[in-house]
């Protein structure tokens, strides 16, 4: 129980000076989005800490809990007396509203009732959740041979030593490096993995998981709040929420901790939220926070360079809603030329080597999206959502969610059809972790497309009079 107790405590230290940071860099005519604030404290938080764990690292500090912790709450207890001192920026108000909301406060009738019974579903399913990762040791495949790996090695060590390939190793050109399957995987991941074993002084198969289940809970929170900022009434915005975490693939990788693509999928979907939402405010603290979440996404797989680069059609379109969509539709055909080019040369893109045939393996595909239980009925929603508010799509509301949509669509059909991928798409593995990055922002898409549906078909008088 003290361990548990350590861990949480370890934890928790991050996510308050993400929320802190978020807070402090707030200002009067810029209240923070309560779920928002609190949900998107956690990304920023464990970012900042894997960057002062590599800092420490490179400058020969031993990693320990002291060594990583007290920078930590230095810098925590500088940005709340920040945030304090701006009594606007609503740091203490934004958390109380989110305990205040949990209760269905500012609902009545059958909208709380409903609100409460999604809550204590929500609760139900994350308490499960959460028991399987306490009583079940590292079982991923690929966590215990490519990702957990440099976690246990730089708990053992207190250092972050170099990872070379198998090859190099026997080779004894490194001798002083490691290796395993995949010593190219960037360090964000484990590093969270090797922060928990050092709160609790030792490693543990399970307890080194616990940061999935928490970033499974912050997603679930700062989704609920983004979709908020986007003008969605508590209840939807919840709803929206639901939908995210009851994806039954997202659920196993709460569950089975150690795969880095629970994280990708978050950072990638509140990166999209904030980015857009800075274009169109261009307030500081909306381009800080993109920023940050947008930086983070290139750390967590490598695939995260070209999910930031399926980003910036969204910006474009947001930046110049009517030139931008022109320019936009321009870019995807440069780049699709592009691909059919570069595939008859067999070139290398992140690991994944361009074939010159195309190769889609449209059955397996379809047994993934539509047949199989990994993602309910999302993806036949989301093609009756494109059928019923197709005039929609392109609206100034809804056009850079669906170009970034769009764009990852097609990263993901060139992965599939046009690399060597494909193997890992017919036998089920890669093509549920790479879709799981997109489907939450799919899930934003469609209820932005639905609601623009909504109101085209409500005549303006009439909508005026309903909103009066």
């Amino acid at each position: 129980m003290l361990d548990f107790l350590a861990l949480l405590l370890a934890l928790a230290l991050p996510w308050a000076f993400g929320i802190a940071s978020i807070a402090a860099s707030r200002r009067g005519n810029d209240p923070p989005q309560a779920a928002w604030l609190v949900g998107c404290g956690w990304f920023v938080g464990m970012f900042v800490l894997t960057i002062v764990m590599r800092a420490l690292s490179a400058s020969g500090v031993r990693l320990s809990v002291a060594s990583i912790a007290i920078p930590l709450a230095i810098g925590t207890a500088l940005t709340i007396w920040v945030a304090v001192r701006r009594k606007e920026s609503g740091m203490g108000a934004s958390i109380r509203n989110v305990l205040r909301a949990l209760a269905g406060n500012g609902l009545s009738g059958w909208q709380r009732t409903l609100w409460c019974v999604i809550v204590a579903w929500l609760a139900l399913r994350f308490g499960l959740l959460f028991a399987e990762i306490w009583w079940r040791p590292l079982f991923a495949w690929d966590a215990w041979t490519q990702w957990s790996t440099k976690a246990r090695v730089w708990f053992e060590l207190r250092m972050l030593v170099p990872f070379v390939p198998p090859s190099e190793w026997v080779e004894a050109r490194r001798p002083d490096a490691y290796f395993d399957h995949g010593p190219h995987y960037p360090a964000t991941v484990p590093l969270l993995q090797t922060w928990a074993a050092l709160a609790i002084g030792r490693w543990d198969d399970a307890l080194v998981n616990v940061p999935w289940w928490a970033t499974g809970v912050a997603f679930a929170v700062a989704l609920h709040g983004g979709l908020r900022q986007l003008g969605f009434a508590p209840l939807i915005a919840l709803g929206g929420s639901a939908l995210v975490t009851s994806l039954p693939i997202l659920n196993v990788h709460v569950a089975l901790g150690g795969y880095a693509d629970l994280h990708m999928a978050a950072y990638f979907t509140l990166a999209a939220l904030a980015a857009v939402r800075a274009v169109r405010t261009r307030r500081l603290a909306d381009v800080g926070l993109a920023l940050v979440l947008l930086v983070a996404c290139v750390t967590i797989k490598n695939p995260g360079k070209a999910w930031l680069v399926v980003i910036l059609p969204g910006l474009l379109v947001a930046a110049m809603p009517r030139r931008g969509l022109h320019i936009v539709g321009l870019g995807f055909g440069i780049f699709a030329l592009t691909i059919l080019v570069l595939a008859r040369t067999g070139t290398m893109i992140l690991g994944y080597q361009l074939l010159p045939q195309f190769m889609m393996p449209w059955s397996a595909l379809f047994d993934a999206w539509f047949s199989f239980a990994n993602w309910n009925l999302l993806w036949y929603f989301a093609l009756a959502t494109a059928v019923l508010g197709w005039r929609q799509l392109l609206s100034r509301e809804v056009a850079p969610i669906t170009c970034i949509v769009a764009a990852g669509l097609m990263f993901l059909f060139v992965g599939f059809a046009f690399t060597n991928a494909f193997l890992w798409v017919e036998d089920q593995s890669t093509v549920n972790r790479a879709t799981l990055h997109l489907a939450p922002l799919v899930v934003v898409w469609m209820l932005l497309t639905l609601r623009a549906w909504r109101v085209a078909r409500v005549p303006e008088p009439a909508l005026a009079v309903r909103l009066g």
